[in-house]
This record gives C-alpha cells, sequence and structure tokens, in this order.
C-alpha cells in the first residue's frame, strides 16, 4: 500500500482522506492572493519539522530573500531554521532562469541535490513554467517529461499554478489532466475582506471528501475548516450549492 504524505496543514489532510499519495504530483490552482504559496512553503516546512524529510523550493518569479520573508510574515513555523541548516532549498528566478532550456536547468538542480535528503518538491509557479514553450503540443510534452523526472527521483510534488477564473467557471486546462490530483483556492470579496474557500477536485487512486471547505489565512499559514456545511459561499447561500456542487460533492 502506498503511503500517504501530510500536507500539515490544519484540515486539509483530513479532507485528503490522511495525505497525499507518496510520489504524486498535485496540481494547486487560484487566483492570485488565494493562498497557493503559503500552502506550498508549509508543505515544506512541516516534512522537515514533522519527519525530517527535506524539501526543494522552486520560484520563476521571486529571489531567495522574497520566498523567506514571504513566510517570515505570514509566521511559516521552522522555515527560517530550515533554510538556514539546508533543510530547505529555494532555487529563485535567477536560478531557473539562467539556461534557455527549462529541462537542462532541471537536471542541473537534480544533480545537485541528494534524493535521499530531499522528498517534497514544490514549484512556484507551472503558470510561468509554461511560458517557456509555444505549442500546446510543446507543453504537454514537456510537462509530462516534468512530472516524470520528478517521480524518477522520488519528490512528491506540488506544482502552483495562476488562474484568472475562480472555479466552477474556469476552463479544464491540460494540466488537470497529466497530474495526479487537483486542488483549487478562491476568494470572494465581502465588506470586511474576503472569504476563502478549497476545494480538492480529484487525488488518484484514494478516496477524497470533494465539497467545498472554507479556509482562511492566519498565523502560520492556510487552515482549513472541515465543516463545509457551516459556512457560506455567498451571503446566505450554502457553500456547495453556490459552488455548483450536487449532494454527492461532484460538479
Amino acid at each position: 500500500m502506498t503511503d500517504k504524505v501530510k500536507t500539515g496543514v490544519e484540515g486539509l489532510d483530513t479532507v485528503l482522506n490522511g495525505g497525499i499519495h507518496e510520489n504524486s504530483t498535485v496540481l494547486v490552482s487560484g487566483n492570485p492572493g488565494t493562498g497557493k504559496s503559503i500552502l506550498g512553503m508549509q508543505y515544506l516546512a512541516h516534512g522537515v519539522d514533522e519527519y525530517d524529510e527535506g524539501g526543494v523550493y522552486l520560484t520563476f518569479e521571486e529571489t531567495r530573500d522574497d520566498v523567506n520573508e514571504a513566510a517570515e510574515s505570514i509566521g511559516i513555523e521552522g522555515w527560517n531554521e530550515a533554510v538556514e541548516d539546508g533543510d530547505i532549498i529555494i532555487y529563485d528566478k535567477m536560478d531557473l532562469l539562467e539556461e534557455t532550456e527549462f529541462s537542462q536547468t532541471l537536471t542541473h538542480i537534480l544533480d545537485d541535490i541528494d534524493s535521499d535528503s530531499y522528498s517534497r518538491l514544490v514549484m512556484d509557479s507551472l503558470t510561468m513554467f509554461e511560458m517557456f514553450f509555444e505549442s500546446e503540443q510543446e507543453k504537454r510534452t514537456y510537462l509530462l517529461k516534468l512530472i516524470d523526472i520528478l517521480k524518477h527521483n522520488g519528490f512528491t510534488s506540488l506544482l502552483i499554478q495562476e488562474s484568472e477564473a475562480v472555479f466552477p467557471d474556469r476552463d479544464i486546462g491540460l494540466e488537470e489532466f497529466l497530474t495526479d490530483g487537483n486542488i483549487y483556492l478562491a476568494q470572494t470579496p465581502t465588506k470586511s475582506g474576503a472569504n476563502r474557500y478549497v476545494w480538492v477536485a480529484k487525488m488518484r487512486k484514494q478516496e477524497i471528501d470533494t465539497h467545498v471547505f472554507p479556509m482562511e489565512i492566519d498565523e502560520g499559514g492556510v487552515r482549513v475548516h472541515e465543516n463545509a456545511a457551516g459556512f457560506s459561499y455567498m451571503s446566505g447561500e450554502n457553500v456547495g450549492d453556490s459552488m455548483g456542487v450536487d449532494d454527492r460533492g461532484g460538479l
């Protein structure tokens, strides 16, 4: 039986029925400000803190200092210590954009990493990765290659993707079909700020709760509330009703 990797995000592992299958690749999508990068940082920090599993953070958009400052500002426990000790390795945009071929960059990175010590990986973001390629066929080929390389090297990976539209109104892209799991984050504006939600739409080889759950970003990172019926997506509406989710949790 395949082991499950706990994300360390409060409430999310319950929704995932114990975590993510080891050696799988999961897409984390959402519009800006929904907490995708924070969730990825929590995932890596939890691996170091609880299981002595090293993590790799690939960012196309930020510098190493930007990432560390973001983790510190939200209060992700153990992040700075893990980075200083080398338990979490950050490859920033200067590293990732050094080569014109991303496959060469990834090969160099993996050559630098002891695969026995590092088993969690976050790519932030897949959206920027896809800008390397012009055609859909080329994107598909390289995305499949990327997923194969990550699995071959023993990583359980989160691939972060920016999305302009909020589910369920967004188009289903190539990435949703090729990855092992899909987690969507969303937010809706309110008079006092924003309501945030998470929906685990797919996880291969495991049972999941496919309702839409409310979440919040607070000191320490993302927290998912497991009582889906107790919160509203819009004023006075049930979460599932407003998102187009039927009684079985499907769309």
